[in-house]
């Protein structure tokens, strides 16, 4: 279980100390998965980077299943359980995609190992285990690697940095149906970022961003009918 309490992140812009993430208390259960969204720019992908450790906290706690993590860099968090996926996933140039598999799962994988990953996420295995993480990769070639990582191990947690970012309808149905399966298993903790009514959909619980603060978190079945507007569209999804 991730226990978040009384969690703040300040920046300081120009001399003047402003709050991003002010005070935002919350639990995730073991095999939850949590969809947190919110107006553009009210704290979100902060929050998952302090989560992270991405970002070091000002105040507040981090509870990893009794442990508390708040101190731990990015690195030791990622030890003790927790998976993170960007909103922009980075390229490595120069770095194969076997290589960067066998990176995030911490020990040399074979091929029909990443075979068997990159085939997960729908990518043939034969025309991307030797390609470079490069800019030759689209946006959906980039995030169905980046969700391979993820899954290279087991993870407690993983978070989700708005996953449908910059993708075609294609993969972003791979992501969906990725998400699917994980959810079903209930081995692992999951927190999606996300402003995508079928993201949205999957949750078990909906968090409310606004301003840095939690406008409402509860079932599924309660928020979801507040985000949406008359006409039956979710209003937590970006203007076009």
């Amino acid at each position: 279980m991730l226990e978040v309490k009384d969690l703040t992140f300040k920046v300081n812009e120009n001399g003047i100390e402003r709050s991003i993430v002010k005070n935002i208390s919350f639990e995730v259960a073991d095999g939850e998965m949590l969809v947190i969204t919110g107006p553009n720019g009210g704290g979100k992908s902060t929050l998952a980077k302090v989560l992270m450790g991405i970002e070091d906290a000002d105040d507040g706690q981090i509870i990893l299943d009794g442990e508390d993590i708040t101190s731990y860099d990015i690195n030791h968090r990622a030890n003790v359980g927790i998976g993170f996926a960007f909103q922009q996933p980075p390229r490595f140039k120069g770095m194969t995609v076997i290589r960067l598999l066998s990176l995030a799962a911490g020990k040399e994988l074979t091929k029909p190992e990443c075979c068997r990953m990159l085939s997960a996420v729908g990518l043939c295995a034969n025309e991307y285990i030797t390609r470079e993480v490069d800019a030759t990769l689209s946006g959906g070639e980039m995030k169905r690697l980046e969700i391979a990582t993820v899954l290279a191990k087991p993870h407690k947690l993983c978070i989700f940095d708005e996953p449908e970012a910059g993708i075609d309808l294609w993969s972003f149905s791979m992501l969906v149906q990725q998400f699917e399966k994980i959810h079903q298993k209930k081995e692992q903790s999951l927190i999606l970022i996300s402003h995508q009514e079928r993201i949205i959909q999957m949750a078990d619980r909906i968090m409310v961003i606004e301003d840095g603060r939690i406008g409402a978190i509860g079932p599924k079945e309660d928020i979801l009918p507040t985000l949406m507007n008359p006409a039956g569209t979710c209003t937590c999804l970006p203007p076009q």
